[in-house]
């Protein structure tokens, strides 16, 4: 499996739902998105800009959604219809690809908020490419929990402000654990431009650059480090003397 995508321009999505579509599928079973997150990447640095929204969904949020999210039926109420967004929303997502964890779920809510538009929306596939950090981390960490929590302790990313669920905190925090899984530092600016090519995000250092100044021991100091060697050579061999 290819971890390293080939992609310039990325979007890292989330999305909050009023339910979990679990059985037929999102457009038999009708629930709809009400928070889209996402956060863009370009040759996998982060550029700063993002699309955010929450979105009356039209119906009632279940309460099992409710305690994952905590966004309740008030407080999206007076938000825009996903009609409302749908054209910023597409042209934020076009020609890009979508990076998403479990991303089948976020996909398949996209693709019925698009065909509920007048006239009908694209497929996503259509406009986007997909790929799935989840199907990345089984790959990597088989056998394992790779949620995105999980993922994040694995590789060391602070995700304590993720009390609930939030689509655009988790993309946020989804956009890291995905440079890192695949190679890129995003924390310590290490480049990737030549991911997948000896070692992904190694950064070499410039051999042009003038060389490092040489700092050469004192005569104490050679005298402490005989004086050392002695010690070392009279409980046997002492290797640095040949």
């Amino acid at each position: 499996m290819n971890i390293i995508s080939n992609a310039s321009r990325q979007v890292i999505l989330d999305t909050e739902t009023t339910g979990m579509n679990q059985g037929s599928g999102a457009i038999y079973l009708g629930h709809r998105i009400i928070e889209i997150g996402c956060v863009e990447v370009i040759n996998r640095k982060l550029t700063g800009r993002h699309f955010h929204e929450y979105i009356n969904p039209e119906q009632l949020i279940d309460e099992e959604a409710i305690a994952v999210h905590g966004i309740t039926n008030e407080a999206v109420a007076g938000k825009p219809k996903f009609r409302d967004i749908a054209r910023s929303f597409i042209d934020f997502i076009d020609g890009a690809e979508i990076v998403a964890h479990n991303a089948n779920f976020d996909v398949s809510f996209m693709d019925h908020e698009f065909s509920l538009l007048q006239p009908q929306g694209p497929k996503t596939a259509e406009i986007c490419q997909v790929l799935d950090t989840l199907e990345i981390a089984k790959f990597l960490h088989p056998g394992q929990k790779n949620n995105l929590d999980a993922l994040c302790k694995r590789y060391g990313i602070d995700n304590s402000r993720r009390e609930l669920h939030g689509a655009l905190l988790d993309a946020e925090i989804l956009a890291d654990v995905y440079l890192i899984m695949t190679g890129g530092q995003t924390k310590f600016n290490l480049s990737n431009e030549q991911a997948g090519q000896e070692g992904g995000g190694i950064q070499r250092l410039d051999p042009l650059k003038s060389k490092l100044k040489v700092i050469s021991a004192s005569a104490d100091e050679l005298l402490m480090h005989e004086q050392r060697l002695d010690l070392v050579a009279k409980s046997g061999k002492c290797l640095w003397r040949g």
